[in-house]
């Protein structure tokens, strides 16, 4: 099994899964690699670690979530692994509910959220996406 971390889709990803069937309710699963340093466009806060850059952003996101009517989840460091093998392991995992594909769109596409981004971007060397079908419970 190969995997390859990304840090934005590209726009034949975008297309497949916003155009994908709805098929209600999603948990996306959020694997976590962070760079050592944030890294910021304009080079403003270069002391700062990825990790503290991207906790910017998640700290903000859960707003824009719960705006879209979805669930933000829990988020904790990767400790171990227990079965399998990889060369690194992710930094941390995060999940987020969404009740449709069309309400994670609206999100990402938000003004708000773009802003967030610049600290997601900063932060983030690379990370998998993985869609579940379900929700949050409450």
């Amino acid at each position: 099994m190969q995997f390859k971390n990304q840090l934005h889709l590209t726009a034949d990803q975008a297309k497949a899964f916003f155009e994908a069937p709805e098929d209600g309710p999603f948990v996306m699963v959020n694997l976590l690699k962070f760079k050592p340093k944030a890294e910021y466009a304009d080079g403003s806060d270069a002391d700062i670690s990825g990790f503290e850059a991207y906790g910017r952003y998640g700290r903000k996101v859960r707003h824009l979530i719960l705006k879209v009517g979805g669930t933000p989840g829990y988020a904790g460091p990767v400790t171990g692994l227990r079965l399998g093998e990889v060369e690194e392991l992710w930094d941390m995992v995060a999940l987020a509910g969404y009740p449709s594909l069309a309400a994670m769109k609206e999100m990402v596409e938000s003004p708000d959220y773009r802003e967030l981004a610049k600290h997601r971007d900063a932060g983030l060397a690379g990370q998998l996406n993985i869609k579940t079908k379900g929700s949050l419970a409450g």
